[in-house]
């Protein structure tokens, strides 16, 4: 068959307006293009998202990479702010512009097109693996998630996986990232007794306690990082009230908090430090309190080895700069993978993810997925049984 274009299957992605929890055919266009190569390819749908999981080759000949990848993407904003039809691809000097573009589709399009190109020059033994999710951007709960509840259900396996974020910083290459902190998010409400300012000895002000816990909770950086992650980050994401009136002492005080934490804590220990700051200060004010919390993500680290190695080097054979290794940023379903298998993260610049006019040079998605070629050929020459 032909080589597969990158920059036209990223194209005809763009043009797919899925948005989560939206598809608009963007599996489908993965999929024609997988089954025509020669992949078993099975749709996986939960609670309205559609996901893919597609399979060339034996997974018992040998080891199987796994390419990991999301189609949905964030709602574009005001359309009239963009210079571009957010959905239309349009290629302009050099650039390729839409949503998506940067996060991710131009990453998967690369994948594809060199995994595609690959199997059809080369015989591997061993099986490539290619899952894309469309609720990746949402709650991400019936996503990546629902396809390895699937392949647990199928006894499918994978050994490595790369997940195609868009983990490069100023130029293509220049980061990959092998682990990502944790997420935790904590709710605090404070309930006092509600009253007339003009007397406030009758009621119990929620406000200054919750403050004062506040202040005490950031009051000390929570570690200095180590050897593979950033020092953990504490933030005050919302205060309030719900009280209109200037004469009116509150009943309640609510206020969301999200930390990001490395490996030198865990979701447990954090959960009990906030309840025993939240009891001296409960008991100090007589305000009563309560938590709720969230943890999104656990802290993960692949830490360096040969799957690592391979990347970082096919990344230097195109672009002559080894790239650093990282576990900044956001979250990712390399949280969810990382049970299953080592992974790593490589993709585009993502300087203009979920910006207006959203773009990626033309030129990096045919590198990339040159990259992504002397991945696969690097990876199974050296740990697989060719």
């Amino acid at each position: 068959m032909n080589k597969l274009n990158p920059v036209k299957i990223t194209s005809d992605l763009i043009k797919c307006q899925s948005v989560t929890p939206n598809d608009d055919g963007a599996i489908e266009v993965i999929t024609l293009l997988l089954l025509d190569a020669g992949f078993k390819c099975q749709t996986i749908r939960r609670n309205g998202i559609i996901n893919l999981f597609a399979r060339w080759g034996i997974a018992e000949n040998g080891l199987t990479f796994c390419f990991n990848g999301h189609s949905d993407v964030v709602p574009p904003g005001l359309v009239e702010s963009w210079g571009k039809d957010p959905f239309s691809a349009v290629e302009e000097n050099g650039l390729l512009f839409g949503r998506g573009s940067a996060d991710m589709k131009s990453a998967i399009g690369a994948f594809i097109s060199a995994a595609v190109n690959y199997i059809t020059e080369n015989k591997p033994n061993g099986s490539i693996v290619i899952a894309i999710t469309g609720d990746e951007e949402g709650e991400a709960k019936d996503g990546t998630v629902a396809i390895l509840d699937w392949m647990k259900k199928n006894n499918e396996k994978i050994d490595h996986c790369l997940v195609g974020e868009p983990t490069s910083r100023e130029s293509l290459g220049d980061t990959i990232k092998i682990g990502r902190r944790g997420s935790l998010t904590a709710k605090i409400t404070a309930l006092g007794i509600q009253g007339h300012v003009a007397y406030p000895e009758k009621a119990i002000n929620p406000l200054p306690a919750l403050t004062e816990l506040l202040l005490k909770l950031q009051g000390r950086p929570l570690d200095k990082g180590n050897t593979f992650f950033d020092p953990s980050s504490f933030a005050i994401t919302s205060i309030d009230t719900g009280n209109p009136s200037n004469n009116v002492i509150p009943e309640k005080g609510e206020a969301t908090i999200n930390i990001r934490f490395n490996d030198l804590h865990s979701d447990i220990s954090l959960t009990c430090w906030l309840k025993e700051n939240i009891t001296k200060i409960a008991e100090k004010t007589g305000v009563k309190m309560e938590l709720e919390l969230k943890v999104s993500a656990r802290p993960f680290i692949s830490k360096p080895g040969d799957f690592a190695d391979i990347i970082a080097k096919s990344v230097q054979a195109q672009t002559k700069t080894f790239p650093s290794i990282s576990t900044s940023g956001g979250t990712s379903d390399a949280r969810f993978i990382q049970e299953y298998c080592p992974v790593v993260e490589f993709g585009l610049v993502g300087k203009t993810m979920h910006q207006i006019d959203e773009h990626v040079e033309i030129k990096q998605i045919m590198d990339l997925s040159t990259i992504y070629y002397k991945i696969l050929k690097s990876y199974f020459s050296k740990l697989g049984k060719n």
